[in-house]
């Protein structure tokens, strides 16, 4: 399987966090799967970082893309492709992160990981949480 992770699922992996479901921690590790993080996903905690709302053990730009070399994940660019796909995205969800992660799953073929409800109403393939 080819995965995407949603920011959330990625700290949560790389924090060893009780949160992640089991069935996305195991689907990460194993090494049949590749495994995405976006640069949306580094942009959005870097924005977070900033003010004030995701506390990290270092800057977010050295950490973070650190991280996701520790743990084997590859990055995941934004393509102008994609954003064919995120014109055509209806409003169902305000977040603009979350909307070009559905957008490169959509466009690459991706199983997208999270836990976000509100991910579910569009017709992006997910990756089940059990």
């Amino acid at each position: 399987m080819r995965l995407l992770l949603d920011t959330h699922v990625f700290l949560w992996y790389i924090n060893a966090d009780p949160e992640l479901p089991v069935a996305f921690r195991d689907a990460i590790r194993d090494s049949a799967n590749v495994v995405f993080l976006s640069v949306a996903s580094v942009w959005e905690a870097v924005i977070k970082h900033a003010l004030g709302k995701l506390p990290l053990p270092e800057a977010p730009g050295e950490y973070l893309p650190r991280q996701r070399e520790a743990h084997r994940i590859a990055t995941l660019p934004i393509e102008e492709a994609a954003l064919v796909y995120l014109a055509g995205l209806p409003p169902l969800h305000r977040d603009p992160f979350d909307r070009i992660l559905i957008a490169q799953a959509l466009q690459g073929g991706l199983k997208l990981v999270t836990v976000d409800d509100a991910i579910r109403a569009y017709p992006v393939s997910l990756l089940p949480t059990a």
